[in-house]
Protein backbone atom coordinates (compact mmCIF):
# COMPACT_ATOMS: atom_id res chain seq x y z
CA UNK A 1 0.00 0.00 0.00
CA UNK A 2 1.22 3.50 -0.83
CA UNK A 3 1.94 5.77 2.12
CA UNK A 4 -0.29 8.80 2.61
CA UNK A 5 2.14 11.24 0.98
CA UNK A 6 2.47 9.13 -2.17
CA UNK A 7 -1.28 8.57 -2.29
CA UNK A 8 -2.15 12.27 -1.96
CA UNK A 9 0.48 13.39 -4.46
CA UNK A 10 -1.50 11.62 -7.19
CA UNK A 11 -4.54 13.78 -6.49
CA UNK A 12 -4.74 17.30 -7.95
CA UNK A 13 -5.17 20.12 -5.44
CA UNK A 14 -7.49 22.08 -7.72
CA UNK A 15 -10.50 20.98 -9.77
CA UNK A 16 -12.29 22.97 -12.47
CA UNK A 17 -15.46 21.00 -11.74
CA UNK A 18 -16.62 19.34 -8.54
CA UNK A 19 -18.69 16.14 -8.34
CA UNK A 20 -21.02 16.90 -5.43
CA UNK A 21 -22.28 13.29 -5.20
CA UNK A 22 -18.90 11.62 -4.66
CA UNK A 23 -18.24 12.53 -1.01
CA UNK A 24 -21.74 11.69 0.34
CA UNK A 25 -21.59 8.28 -1.37
CA UNK A 26 -18.17 7.52 0.11
CA UNK A 27 -19.14 8.67 3.58
CA UNK A 28 -22.38 6.69 3.60
CA UNK A 29 -20.37 3.53 2.99
CA UNK A 30 -18.28 3.97 6.15
CA UNK A 31 -20.16 6.31 8.52
CA UNK A 32 -21.30 3.45 10.77
CA UNK A 33 -17.66 2.46 11.24
CA UNK A 34 -16.44 5.89 12.41
CA UNK A 35 -17.07 6.92 16.02
CA UNK A 36 -17.39 10.67 15.59
CA UNK A 37 -19.55 12.83 17.83
CA UNK A 38 -21.76 15.56 16.27
CA UNK A 39 -19.31 18.24 15.29
CA UNK A 40 -18.91 22.00 15.18
CA UNK A 41 -18.95 23.09 11.53
CA UNK A 42 -17.43 26.44 10.56
CA UNK A 43 -18.43 28.09 7.29
CA UNK A 44 -17.85 31.55 5.84
CA UNK A 45 -15.43 33.39 3.57
CA UNK A 46 -12.74 34.63 5.98
CA UNK A 47 -11.85 33.90 9.58
CA UNK A 48 -12.66 30.19 9.71
CA UNK A 49 -9.15 29.18 10.73
CA UNK A 50 -8.76 31.65 13.59
CA UNK A 51 -12.32 31.03 14.84
CA UNK A 52 -11.71 27.29 14.91
CA UNK A 53 -8.37 27.58 16.63
CA UNK A 54 -9.64 30.03 19.27
CA UNK A 55 -12.39 27.54 20.07
CA UNK A 56 -10.21 24.42 19.95
CA UNK A 57 -7.45 25.94 22.10
CA UNK A 58 -9.91 27.21 24.71
CA UNK A 59 -11.72 23.86 24.93
CA UNK A 60 -8.36 22.15 25.43
CA UNK A 61 -7.56 24.54 28.28
CA UNK A 62 -10.87 23.49 29.84
CA UNK A 63 -9.71 19.84 29.86
CA UNK A 64 -11.74 18.61 26.89
CA UNK A 65 -10.19 16.49 24.16
CA UNK A 66 -10.55 18.32 20.86
CA UNK A 67 -9.70 18.07 17.17
CA UNK A 68 -9.55 20.91 14.65
CA UNK A 69 -9.50 20.38 10.88
CA UNK A 70 -8.30 23.39 8.91
CA UNK A 71 -7.08 24.03 5.38
CA UNK A 72 -4.97 24.60 3.47
CA UNK A 73 -1.62 24.18 5.24
CA UNK A 74 1.38 26.50 5.06
CA UNK A 75 4.43 24.21 5.22
CA UNK A 76 3.34 20.65 6.05
CA UNK A 77 0.11 18.71 5.54
CA UNK A 78 0.00 17.69 9.23
CA UNK A 79 -1.01 21.29 10.08
CA UNK A 80 -4.50 20.48 8.78
CA UNK A 81 -5.26 17.94 11.51
CA UNK A 82 -4.72 19.38 15.00
CA UNK A 83 -5.39 17.14 17.98
CA UNK A 84 -5.15 18.27 21.60
CA UNK A 85 -2.73 21.10 20.93
CA UNK A 86 -0.46 19.46 18.35
CA UNK A 87 -0.44 18.81 14.62
CA UNK A 88 -1.01 15.14 13.87
CA UNK A 89 2.18 13.07 13.90
CA UNK A 90 3.42 11.30 10.77
CA UNK A 91 2.79 7.97 12.50
CA UNK A 92 -0.81 8.79 13.47
CA UNK A 93 -1.47 10.11 9.97
CA UNK A 94 -0.22 6.84 8.43
CA UNK A 95 -2.41 4.87 10.85
CA UNK A 96 -5.48 6.88 9.82
CA UNK A 97 -4.60 6.40 6.14
CA UNK A 98 -4.13 2.65 6.57
CA UNK A 99 -7.45 2.36 8.41
CA UNK A 100 -9.31 4.41 5.79
CA UNK A 101 -7.84 2.34 2.97
CA UNK A 102 -9.28 -0.77 4.61
CA UNK A 103 -12.71 0.84 5.02
CA UNK A 104 -13.09 2.23 1.51
CA UNK A 105 -13.15 0.24 -1.74
CA UNK A 106 -9.98 1.02 -3.74
CA UNK A 107 -11.94 2.49 -6.65
CA UNK A 108 -13.70 4.98 -4.36
CA UNK A 109 -10.64 6.06 -2.37
CA UNK A 110 -8.80 6.73 -5.63
CA UNK A 111 -11.76 8.68 -7.06
CA UNK A 112 -12.08 11.00 -4.06
CA UNK A 113 -10.55 14.45 -4.43
CA UNK A 114 -7.56 15.53 -2.32
CA UNK A 115 -9.80 17.51 0.06
CA UNK A 116 -12.49 14.82 0.23
CA UNK A 117 -10.00 12.12 1.14
CA UNK A 118 -8.18 14.27 3.71
CA UNK A 119 -11.51 15.21 5.30
CA UNK A 120 -12.20 11.51 5.88
CA UNK A 121 -8.64 11.09 7.18
CA UNK A 122 -9.38 13.80 9.76
CA UNK A 123 -12.63 12.08 10.76
CA UNK A 124 -10.72 8.84 11.44
CA UNK A 125 -8.07 10.74 13.42
CA UNK A 126 -10.74 12.54 15.49
CA UNK A 127 -12.59 9.44 16.68
CA UNK A 128 -13.64 9.44 20.35
CA UNK A 129 -12.76 13.11 21.01
CA UNK A 130 -15.06 15.28 23.13
CA UNK A 131 -15.26 18.02 20.49
CA UNK A 132 -14.50 18.05 16.76
CA UNK A 133 -14.26 21.30 14.79
CA UNK A 134 -14.32 21.11 10.99
CA UNK A 135 -13.82 24.07 8.66
CA UNK A 136 -15.51 24.00 5.29
CA UNK A 137 -13.06 24.18 2.42
CA UNK A 138 -15.26 25.72 -0.26
CA UNK A 139 -18.83 26.92 0.16
CA UNK A 140 -20.94 24.94 2.58
CA UNK A 141 -23.89 22.94 1.27
CA UNK A 142 -21.80 20.82 -1.11
CA UNK A 143 -18.52 20.95 0.78
CA UNK A 144 -16.94 17.64 1.79
CA UNK A 145 -17.18 18.63 5.46
CA UNK A 146 -20.97 18.93 5.25
CA UNK A 147 -21.65 15.18 5.19
CA UNK A 148 -21.19 14.73 8.95
CA UNK A 149 -23.75 15.00 11.73
CA UNK A 150 -23.45 18.50 13.20
CA UNK A 151 -24.00 19.85 16.67
CA UNK A 152 -23.91 23.45 15.42
CA UNK A 153 -22.73 25.66 12.54
CA UNK A 154 -20.66 28.80 13.15
CA UNK A 155 -20.75 31.39 10.35
CA UNK A 156 -17.85 33.80 9.86
CA UNK A 157 -18.08 36.84 7.50
CA UNK A 158 -19.50 36.01 4.07
CA UNK A 159 -18.03 37.95 1.15
CA UNK A 160 -16.86 37.53 -2.44
CA UNK A 161 -14.45 34.66 -3.14
CA UNK A 162 -14.41 31.57 -5.38
CA UNK A 163 -17.13 33.13 -7.53
CA UNK A 164 -16.56 30.58 -10.31
CA UNK A 165 -17.89 27.90 -7.92
CA UNK A 166 -20.18 29.80 -5.57
CA UNK A 167 -21.82 32.52 -7.69
CA UNK A 168 -21.32 36.18 -8.53
CA UNK A 169 -23.56 37.78 -5.93
CA UNK A 170 -23.54 37.84 -2.13
CA UNK A 171 -26.98 36.21 -2.23
CA UNK A 172 -25.72 33.25 -4.28
CA UNK A 173 -22.61 32.84 -2.13
CA UNK A 174 -24.56 33.18 1.12
CA UNK A 175 -27.20 30.71 -0.07
CA UNK A 176 -24.78 27.84 -0.71
CA UNK A 177 -22.96 28.52 2.55
CA UNK A 178 -26.04 28.91 4.75
CA UNK A 179 -27.63 25.75 3.34
CA UNK A 180 -25.03 23.89 5.40
CA UNK A 181 -26.96 24.85 8.56
CA UNK A 182 -28.68 21.87 10.15
CA UNK A 183 -30.08 22.10 13.71
CA UNK A 184 -28.44 25.21 15.15
CA UNK A 185 -26.21 28.07 14.03
CA UNK A 186 -24.52 31.18 15.36
CA UNK A 187 -23.94 34.03 12.91
CA UNK A 188 -20.73 36.00 13.44
CA UNK A 189 -19.98 39.57 12.38
CA UNK A 190 -21.05 40.32 8.80
CA UNK A 191 -20.01 43.09 6.43
CA UNK A 192 -22.65 42.54 3.75
CA UNK A 193 -26.42 42.73 3.39
CA UNK A 194 -28.57 41.22 0.66
CA UNK A 195 -31.01 43.15 -1.48
CA UNK A 196 -34.15 41.18 -2.26
CA UNK A 197 -37.61 42.40 -3.24
CA UNK A 198 -36.78 46.05 -2.57
CA UNK A 199 -35.64 45.19 0.95
CA UNK A 200 -32.26 44.84 2.64
CA UNK A 201 -31.75 41.58 4.51
CA UNK A 202 -29.00 40.90 7.03
CA UNK A 203 -27.23 37.55 6.80
CA UNK A 204 -28.96 36.64 10.07
CA UNK A 205 -32.41 37.40 8.64
CA UNK A 206 -31.65 35.51 5.44
CA UNK A 207 -30.36 32.49 7.38
CA UNK A 208 -33.62 32.36 9.37
CA UNK A 209 -35.61 32.59 6.13
CA UNK A 210 -33.61 29.78 4.51
CA UNK A 211 -33.65 27.54 7.57
CA UNK A 212 -36.93 28.22 9.42
CA UNK A 213 -36.70 25.02 11.49
CA UNK A 214 -33.20 25.69 12.82
CA UNK A 215 -32.32 27.70 15.92
CA UNK A 216 -30.22 30.60 14.69
CA UNK A 217 -28.50 33.12 16.96
CA UNK A 218 -26.48 36.30 16.62
CA UNK A 219 -23.06 35.94 18.27
CA UNK A 220 -23.50 39.20 20.19
CA UNK A 221 -26.65 37.87 21.87
CA UNK A 222 -24.42 35.94 24.25
CA UNK A 223 -22.43 38.91 25.60
CA UNK A 224 -22.99 42.03 27.68
CA UNK A 225 -21.41 45.16 26.22
CA UNK A 226 -19.13 45.71 29.22
CA UNK A 227 -17.97 42.09 28.96
CA UNK A 228 -16.94 42.63 25.33
CA UNK A 229 -14.99 45.76 26.30
CA UNK A 230 -13.14 43.88 29.05
CA UNK A 231 -12.24 41.02 26.70
CA UNK A 232 -11.01 43.43 24.04
CA UNK A 233 -8.64 45.15 26.49
CA UNK A 234 -6.72 41.91 26.97
CA UNK A 235 -6.95 40.60 23.39
CA UNK A 236 -3.37 40.31 22.09
CA UNK A 237 -4.07 39.53 18.43
CA UNK A 238 -4.86 41.82 15.48
CA UNK A 239 -8.12 43.74 15.98
CA UNK A 240 -9.78 42.14 12.95
CA UNK A 241 -9.57 38.75 14.71
CA UNK A 242 -11.52 39.86 17.78
CA UNK A 243 -14.99 39.17 16.36
CA UNK A 244 -13.80 35.69 15.36
CA UNK A 245 -12.83 35.16 19.00
CA UNK A 246 -16.27 36.32 20.15
CA UNK A 247 -17.95 33.97 17.69
CA UNK A 248 -15.91 31.05 19.03
CA UNK A 249 -16.66 32.00 22.63
CA UNK A 250 -20.38 32.43 21.89
CA UNK A 251 -20.52 28.66 21.39
CA UNK A 252 -19.00 28.16 24.86
CA UNK A 253 -21.48 30.66 26.30
CA UNK A 254 -24.33 28.74 24.73
CA UNK A 255 -23.03 25.45 26.12
CA UNK A 256 -22.38 27.06 29.54
CA UNK A 257 -18.69 26.16 29.36
CA UNK A 258 -16.56 28.70 31.27
CA UNK A 259 -13.63 30.45 29.60
CA UNK A 260 -11.10 33.18 30.23
CA UNK A 261 -9.22 35.48 27.83
CA UNK A 262 -6.09 34.09 29.55
CA UNK A 263 -6.84 30.73 27.92
CA UNK A 264 -5.37 32.05 24.66
CA UNK A 265 -2.31 33.81 26.11
CA UNK A 266 -0.02 31.06 24.78
CA UNK A 267 -1.86 30.58 21.48
CA UNK A 268 -0.04 31.14 18.18
CA UNK A 269 -2.10 31.71 15.04
CA UNK A 270 0.19 30.84 12.12
CA UNK A 271 -0.20 33.23 9.19
CA UNK A 272 -2.82 35.50 10.76
CA UNK A 273 -1.02 38.88 10.88
CA UNK A 274 1.74 36.93 12.58
CA UNK A 275 4.81 38.99 13.43
CA UNK A 276 7.56 36.41 12.90
CA UNK A 277 10.30 39.02 13.42
CA UNK A 278 10.24 42.66 14.40
CA UNK A 279 8.39 44.48 11.58
CA UNK A 280 7.99 41.31 9.48
CA UNK A 281 4.42 40.04 9.20
CA UNK A 282 2.84 37.12 7.35
CA UNK A 283 -0.85 36.81 6.56
CA UNK A 284 -2.52 34.13 4.45
CA UNK A 285 -5.43 36.37 3.41
CA UNK A 286 -6.15 36.53 -0.31
CA UNK A 287 -9.35 38.49 -1.01
CA UNK A 288 -10.78 42.03 -0.68
CA UNK A 289 -12.29 41.30 2.73
CA UNK A 290 -8.86 40.29 4.06
CA UNK A 291 -7.23 43.32 2.40
CA UNK A 292 -9.67 45.69 4.13
CA UNK A 293 -8.91 44.07 7.48
CA UNK A 294 -5.15 44.44 6.88
CA UNK A 295 -5.46 48.14 6.03
CA UNK A 296 -7.32 48.81 9.27
CA UNK A 297 -4.69 46.92 11.26
CA UNK A 298 -1.46 48.38 9.84
CA UNK A 299 -0.35 51.61 11.53
CA UNK A 300 2.34 52.40 8.96
CA UNK A 301 3.31 51.73 5.37
CA UNK A 302 5.00 48.41 4.59
CA UNK A 303 6.78 46.74 1.71
CA UNK A 304 4.34 44.16 0.38
CA UNK A 305 5.49 40.71 -0.76
CA UNK A 306 2.70 39.50 -3.01
CA UNK A 307 1.45 37.14 -5.67
CA UNK A 308 -2.01 35.87 -6.46
CA UNK A 309 -4.12 33.27 -8.21
CA UNK A 310 -5.70 34.14 -11.56
CA UNK A 311 -9.24 33.92 -10.17
CA UNK A 312 -8.67 36.52 -7.43
CA UNK A 313 -9.73 40.15 -7.83
CA UNK A 314 -6.19 41.44 -7.40
CA UNK A 315 -6.96 44.82 -8.95
CA UNK A 316 -9.44 45.50 -6.14
CA UNK A 317 -7.10 43.98 -3.54
CA UNK A 318 -4.17 46.21 -4.56
CA UNK A 319 -6.46 49.25 -4.74
CA UNK A 320 -7.51 48.60 -1.13
CA UNK A 321 -3.94 48.00 0.05
CA UNK A 322 -2.38 50.92 -1.84
CA UNK A 323 -2.49 53.45 1.08
CA UNK A 324 -0.30 51.10 3.13
CA UNK A 325 2.14 49.99 0.40
CA UNK A 326 5.64 51.51 0.22
CA UNK A 327 6.73 49.17 -2.56
CA UNK A 328 5.27 45.99 -4.05
CA UNK A 329 7.59 42.98 -4.38
CA UNK A 330 6.33 40.11 -6.54
CA UNK A 331 7.58 36.70 -5.41
CA UNK A 332 7.72 33.71 -7.77
CA UNK A 333 5.32 30.90 -6.85
CA UNK A 334 5.20 27.60 -8.74
CA UNK A 335 1.50 26.85 -9.14
CA UNK A 336 -0.63 26.44 -12.25
CA UNK A 337 -3.23 28.82 -10.79
CA UNK A 338 -0.79 31.71 -10.24
CA UNK A 339 -1.32 34.81 -12.37
CA UNK A 340 1.28 36.02 -14.89
CA UNK A 341 3.54 38.43 -13.01
CA UNK A 342 3.57 40.92 -15.88
CA UNK A 343 -0.21 41.31 -15.63
CA UNK A 344 0.05 42.07 -11.90
CA UNK A 345 2.88 44.55 -12.57
CA UNK A 346 0.75 46.34 -15.15
CA UNK A 347 -2.14 46.66 -12.70
CA UNK A 348 0.21 47.92 -9.97
CA UNK A 349 1.75 50.54 -12.26
CA UNK A 350 -1.70 51.72 -13.36
CA UNK A 351 -2.56 52.18 -9.68
CA UNK A 352 0.62 54.17 -9.09
CA UNK A 353 2.27 51.46 -6.97
CA UNK A 354 6.03 51.00 -7.36
CA UNK A 355 6.69 47.35 -8.17
CA UNK A 356 9.65 45.04 -8.71
CA UNK A 357 10.60 41.37 -8.31
CA UNK A 358 11.26 40.10 -4.81
CA UNK A 359 14.95 39.86 -3.89
CA UNK A 360 15.01 39.74 -0.11
CA UNK A 361 13.56 41.02 3.16
CA UNK A 362 13.12 44.81 3.36
CA UNK A 363 11.44 45.76 6.63
CA UNK A 364 8.85 46.85 7.48
CA UNK A 365 7.39 44.08 5.37
CA UNK A 366 4.12 42.18 5.01
CA UNK A 367 3.84 38.89 3.11
CA UNK A 368 0.27 38.51 1.80
CA UNK A 369 -1.64 36.88 -1.06
CA UNK A 370 -2.39 33.26 -0.16
CA UNK A 371 -1.08 30.25 1.72
CA UNK A 372 1.13 29.54 -1.33
CA UNK A 373 2.76 32.99 -1.16
CA UNK A 374 3.47 32.68 2.56
CA UNK A 375 4.79 29.14 2.06
CA UNK A 376 7.18 30.22 -0.70
CA UNK A 377 8.46 33.14 1.38
CA UNK A 378 9.05 30.98 4.47
CA UNK A 379 10.77 28.22 2.52
CA UNK A 380 13.03 30.78 0.89
CA UNK A 381 13.90 32.88 3.93
CA UNK A 382 13.39 30.60 6.93
CA UNK A 383 14.14 27.07 5.71
CA UNK A 384 15.14 24.91 8.66
CA UNK A 385 14.46 27.68 11.20
CA UNK A 386 11.70 27.55 13.79
CA UNK A 387 9.32 30.51 13.90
Amino acid sequence: MENVKEFLEKKPLFYKEIDITRMPKAYNLIKDKINLKPLIHIIGTNGKGSTGRFLAHTLLKRDYSVGHYTSPHILKFNERIWINGKNISDEALEEAHSHLQKLLPKKISEALSYFEYTTLLAAIAFENLDFVILEAGLGGEFDATNVFDKKITLITPIDFDHQNFLGNSIKEIATTKLHAIDKEAIIGKQVNKLKMKNKEWTILEYAKKLKPNAKIYDYLDFFEKNEINELKKEFKFADFLFDNYLLAMSFLKKEKIPFSIKDIEDLILPGRMQEIEKDLFIDVGHNPLAANAIVKTLNKKVNLVYNTYKDKNYTEILKILKPKIKKLYLINVKNERIEDKEKIKEVAKNLGIEVEDYKGIEKPMLVFGSFSVVEEFLRREFAGKSL
